[in-house]
Formats: structure tokens, sequence, C-alpha cells
């Protein structure tokens, strides 16, 4: 698992100029935060990459000469738009009012010499990769939109700045640097190890789904495939650009200040909280609108009231009853929900996927209220919790990829030793000991 920082290009510099500080020192202090936040958020990686890392500026070296000594790169004059917030070229038809979309900002106009790379010799195969669907883009109408582009035709793409001093040199011409999009696009590889020799395909290169905003989507889909084309390297098999996070319609954007803090989020909600609210508000492939209200009553009335108070009741009523297994009277039942909530995990349908999930959290609330094994008069004491720690084994295994601690938590007071689905033949013969501890969630006032 590979994150970090591409950190160079006009944006940084001028966020560095205006904190009064060298680019680098600047690009530190940031470092650190990021950092902080991956630690508050419990998430473990591989490798931590930053641009400026000087693995990483040898391979974008050895591979620009590779394409220089190829001829994939020729000079010319670059004259077009380009938005420094989004550190891309952009076509007139792209502009809203003259203006970007995404940073309401109007784009400066660029008339310079540059490096070119020969992105339009690559484009009949790539187009047809993506209508063969050998590159499967997802959703649907992203792969119809990246087809009508390629249909529209390429343009080679410009990979140097001249006036940019804050990033790699170009090896061949040091008056140059790099465009931060080829230096970025390489730590993809650089991040599992690679010097920038073609022959040296990494290890775990291969078989690779890449996911991104919609934002930069399109740079993905073309200059990065060329870029993989002109090694040889094997192209990722699926792309899946996802919407933005919203407020009142408007992207979320630390340049406009329309944001929800992911600290914020933590503090309020807790790591597990955060992701899940999130994740269960995500439509697929389309924009999501965010507001504290709805994330409150997202935790409240699902996390709180209906899986939380189903845990909470079921782990009490089990402690000291369950003395022996049962038949589980619901597998076609849960089996069905199981499969397409996979389904919807493979299709990166995230939040129908915890829809799954919650329709097993509603239908043994209903059946814990309709069946009351807590009466006197209950005859099925024992089958009916039984049912119902099955149902919860299921939750805690379908929540690991949005909720891992508070899986670990269920599973914990559930008291199975095997906390695996795929390895259980028969649900009927799990062994449970129970034993109810504090509440999963507290409702936020």
């Amino acid at each position: 698992f590979l994150t970090g920082l591409d950190v160079q290009g006009a944006k940084f510099v001028l966020s560095s100029y205006r904190a009064g500080k060298n680019p680098q020192v600047f690009c530190d202090e940031k470092s650190k935060i990021y950092l902080k936040f991956l630690e508050k958020f419990g998430i473990d990686y591989d490798n931590f990459i930053r641009t400026t890392q000087k693995p990483h500026i040898k391979a974008v070296e050895n591979f620009l000469n590779y394409l220089k000594e190829r001829n994939y790169i020729y000079k010319d004059i670059y004259k077009g738009y380009y938005c420094i917030g989004c550190e891309q070229y952009k076509k007139e038809s792209d502009l809203v009012n003259g203006l970007c979309p995404d940073h309401q900002t109007k784009p400066i106009l660029l008339d310079e010499e540059s490096y070119f790379f020969k992105l339009t010799e690559f484009q009949e195969d790539l187009l047809k990769m993506v209508e063969n669907n050998e590159i499967q883009i997802l959703p649907e109408f992203r792969r119809n939109e990246i087809l009508e582009f390629y249909k529209s035709g390429l343009k080679d793409i410009s990979i140097s700045r001249k006036n940019v001093k804050w990033g790699i040199p170009l090896p061949f011409d040091k008056k140059y640097t790099v465009y931060v999009w080829i230096n970025a696009f390489l730590n993809y590889l650089t991040g599992l190890g690679w010097d920038g020799d073609m022959k040296n395909i990494p290890e775990f290169w291969g078989n690779a789904i890449q996911f991104m905003g919609k934002d930069i989507f399109r740079v993905h889909t073309t200059i990065w495939l060329g870029l993989l084309k002109s090694l040889n390297f094997e192209l990722p098999k699926k792309f899946f650009a996802h919407g933005y996070f919203t407020v009142d319609g408007q992207k979320m954007s630390k340049t406009i200040g329309n944001v929800i803090k992911p600290l914020e989020l933590a503090e309020k909600f807790g790591r597990d909280g955060s992701r899940f609210v999130l994740a269960h508000s995500l439509y697929y492939g389309q924009d999501t609108d965010l507001s504290w209200k709805r994330l409150e009553a997202d935790f409240n009335d699902v996390l709180v009231k209906n899986l939380g108070n189903l845990v909470s009741r079921t782990l009490k009523l089990a402690e000291g009853n369950c003395n022996k297994t049962e038949k589980f009277e619901f597998d076609d039942f849960a089996k069905e929900v199981f499969k397409n909530y996979s389904e919807n995990m493979e299709s990166f349908k995230f939040s129908e996927a915890i829809d799954e999930i919650l329709k097993i959290v509603n239908f043994a609330n209903r059946y814990i209220d309709q069946e009351k094994p807590w009466a006197e008069s209950c005859s099925r004491q024992s089958q009916i919790i039984f049912n119902l720690l099955i149902f919860i084994y299921y939750i805690a295994f379908m929540l690991i990829p949005f909720m891992p601690e508070k899986s670990k938590e269920i599973f914990d007071q559930l008291g199975t030793k095997e906390n695996n689905l795929f390895k259980i033949k028969e649900m009927g013969k799990l062994v449970f000991n129970p034993k109810k501890k504090e509440n999963l969630f507290n409702k936020i006032s």
C-alpha cells in the first residue's frame, strides 16, 4: 500500500512563497502533517513516497533519457491555457465563463518552448483496448466520456516547464523542469522500487486497478497509459473514477476553503466511524454532497441505534445462554446478502455494499423484536440467540473493509476462534463464547 506526496510544480512554489519559506522546507513541514493524519486514522503503509526523494528523481531522469533515445520526445512551442490549481493544460472548451470549473480561477496563457511526448503514436492501440474492455473503465459513463475524447483526437503532450524551477531538471536540457504530472505518474512504479530501467519491471506491477478523482481521470487514461505503452509495461486492468465530496454543491477544495477536515471527522466520529459514514455517503461515481448534520444522522441512526443496539442486546442475552450450536435457520437469506455484498465490493459500489450489510442489521433487529427471546414464554430462546449470533458474525466480517477495529471488537465479544467467513463450511458448527463489553458506539448530540 503506497501513499505520499507529489510536491513539485507551480502551485507548490506559489504556496511556499506566500508562506515566506523555501519550497523544500515548506514541503518537509507539510509532509509531517500528512504523516500525523495517517497515524491518527491508523493507516498502515508500505511506502510513503515523496517526489523529492533521490531514488525517485534518478528513476525519472533514466526514464526521460529512455524516451529521448527512442525519439518519443521532440522540441516545439506550447501555446495554450494552464490551470495552476489543477496543474493541467486546459482547452477553451474545458472552461466555464473563462474560468477553471474546479478552482474558479482564470487559467494563465502559456506561450513558450517545450519538450513534447509523442502521445499520438499510441492513440489507436489505446482506443482499441478501451473499446474492447481490455482496459475496463468504470463507471460506464466515464468510459463513454473517454472514448469520445480519444475519437476527437489526442495531442502530443508538453512534458516540460521553462519557468518553473521547483522540479526535476530534464537530464538532457537543464533549462527545463519536468511537467509535474510526468513526475507524479512515475511514483506508481518508483514506489515499488523501480529504478527507471525498462527491463526492471517491479514484481508487484501488473494486474493493477487504479482509483482516482474525476478531475484527474482523463490524464490517467491518456498520458499515463501512453507512458506505460512507451515502456512496453503491462497496462492497468481497470480504472475507476470517483466523484467529489462537495459542500453545498461545490467541490471541496483547499484553494476555495470549503473543507470538512479529516482530523475533525476523526475527533467527532472516531476513525472507524469516519470511514463508515463517508463510505456510506458515496454515490457510485458521482459527486457526494456532505454536511455535518447528514453525517451525524447516519452515525446516530445506523451505527448507534441499529448496529450498536443489535450487538448490545444480542450479546447481553447470549452471555451465559449459549451452551450449544444450533441449525442456522436463515442460511439462504444470509448467503444471498453476502453474494450481493461481494458483487458490489468487486464493482467498487461501496455504499451499496454497506446497504447489503444493513439488510442483515435491520432484519435481525426486526427478528429480535418479534421473537422476544428475553420473555419467559419464549420456548426457542437458544435457537433465536444462535441465529442472532450468526447474523452478527456475518455483519462483523462484512464490516472489515470499512471498520476494521470495530469489526475486531465485535468478533472479540462473539468469542469465536475463526474470524474468516470464507473458511467456514457450515455456519451451524460455529462455536461462540459470547461476552458483552462496552457499547460499540455512543450517540453524538
